[in-house]
């Protein structure tokens, strides 16, 4: 038997082509929800090019013939934009028929009476609870049977004889298939390469699937602009951005692990040290925590400056280690010789970035989509670093599963050219870990 989905707004701003992934049941889209839709379509924000492209493709389904009567979905269900009777649902006490989220719960209910299996898909949760509370099914969007605990993590414990772990160290090298009993590695997967005798004895590698084994990390001895790696976490994370033949690096972690520092640092590494790329190119998603200030006055640079101001915090505190130094320069120079460039990410579509080493921090604000349109601007030579706390959302429409950066890492952990880090135990300060944990 089939089933009928009903479709809220922000299911169709977050995914437009969530009408098309239904398999062969009906979905329904309630006309107060294209009303709703129409308030978006002259946007210029993701929400607003989401709005105008699900418009796009219902009017190419229109000529298939009437919204009202449905129409054919290439899965074998159909499309069906209407509307509904008030006077079936004014019995229920309790809905209040002037909110839109209610007419909307006022539509799975009417089908529902006629006999329809109905499921409402909404990403709002209070929604959700009160279609519960209706007696109508209700689900996420994209929802996924695994917590945010089991989404890829990069690295994972190999347990080896002595021997092994002896042959490691002497070969640098360590082949997977003599260990066929566990469970497929992916490509750049990070090892805690451990004696099972003696979990005290361990070696930290990489997973390379070109060579087949395991491989040891990349050891800068110097450090990297200053900075060397406090912990195993972050040895991992070095390793992967100092890697020529990664070209997508992932770093997740809490505030405090040192993700987006390490990525910078490793990209003024690789950029003015060893001239692998052109610039190192810093960006983050404009989205604010908290109350709004409004309109900031001032030109462009003056505008973004508050946004901007984390990155510049961390580009401080390197180039403040590299002071000492009879050759430094500043930030400044390296931005005035093109070298170094920091901007949001407003700007990036239909650019494209060759020969660039590219940080995008906090992109757990990011949506799928938005992930996708930053990571396919990149040319050939670029390198693209996403760093973010996948538990720290400020996008009103985004989870800790369903963001662009759990998403890309889960998508793409099998590719060769990419490389995934977490990062748990915080750095910055006694006192910053000690309020990430108890507050």
């Amino acid at each position: 038997m089939s089933k009928t989905f009903v479709l809220d707004t922000n299911v169709l701003l977050f995914d437009p082509n969530s009408i098309l992934k239904f398999s062969d049941n009906d979905v329904h889209i309630p006309l107060i929800v294209v009303e709703e839709l129409d308030r978006f379509k002259k946007d210029q924000s993701e929400n607003g090019r989401n709005a105008r492209l699900f418009s796009r493709i219902v009017d190419k389904l229109r000529e298939k013939g009437s919204l009202g009567e449905g129409v054919p979905l290439d899965g074998g269900g159909k499309l069906f934009i209407s509307v509904t009777d008030d006077k079936e649902i004014k019995s229920n006490v309790g809905i209040d028929l002037s909110i839109n989220d209610n007419l909307i719960l006022k539509h799975a209910l009417s089908l529902k009476n006629t006999g329809k299996d109905v499921t409402l898909i909404s990403k709002d949760i209070n929604l959700r609870l009160k279609s519960d509370a209706c007696g109508v099914k209700s689900e996420d969007y994209e929802s996924t049977n695994v917590t945010f605990d089991e989404l890829y993590k990069g690295q994972r414990v190999v347990n080896v004889d002595q021997a092994n772990l002896d042959e490691f160290n002497e070969n640098r090298f360590y082949a997977i298939q003599d260990n066929a009993g566990e469970e497929a590695l992916y490509p750049n997967e990070y090892i805690y390469l451990t004696n099972k005798d003696n979990e005290h004895q361990r070696k930290l590698g990489r997973y390379c699937k070109k060579k087949g084994g395991i491989v040891p990390l990349i050891n800068k001895r110097d450090g990297i602009w200053g900075i060397f790696p406090k912990n195993q976490e972050q040895q991992f994370a070095m390793d992967a951005l100092l890697n020529d033949e990664v070209n997508l690096v992932s770093l997740v972690g809490k505030a405090g692990t040192g993700k987006t520092l390490l990525a910078i640092a490793a990209g003024l590494e690789a950029t003015i040290n060893q001239q692998t790329y052109t610039r190192v190119l810093v960006s983050r998603p404009i989205i604010p925590m908290g109350r709004d200030l409004g309109f900031l006055p001032g030109d462009i640079n003056e505008k973004l400056g508050p946004w901007m101001q984390p990155i510049f915090d961390n580009i401080d505190f390197l180039f403040g280690n590299k002071r000492g130094e009879r050759d430094s320069v500043s930030w400044e120079e390296l931005i005035n010789q093109g070298l170094l460039h920091v901007e949001p990410l407003t700007y990036i579509r239909g650019r494209s970035l060759p020969g660039q080493y590219m940080i995008v921090d906090e992109a757990q604000n990011l949506s799928p989509h938005e992930i996708k349109t930053i990571i396919t601007r990149a040319g050939e030579g670029t390198k693209i670093v996403l760093t973010g706390d996948c538990e720290q959302i400020d996008s009103p429409y985004l989870d800790s599963i369903n963001n662009g950066l759990s998403h890309c890492i889960e998508r793409l952990k099998d590719e060769e050219i990419v490389s995934h880090a977490f990062m748990k135990s915080g750095e910055r300060s006694l006192l910053s870990e000690i309020a990430s944990l108890k507050l």
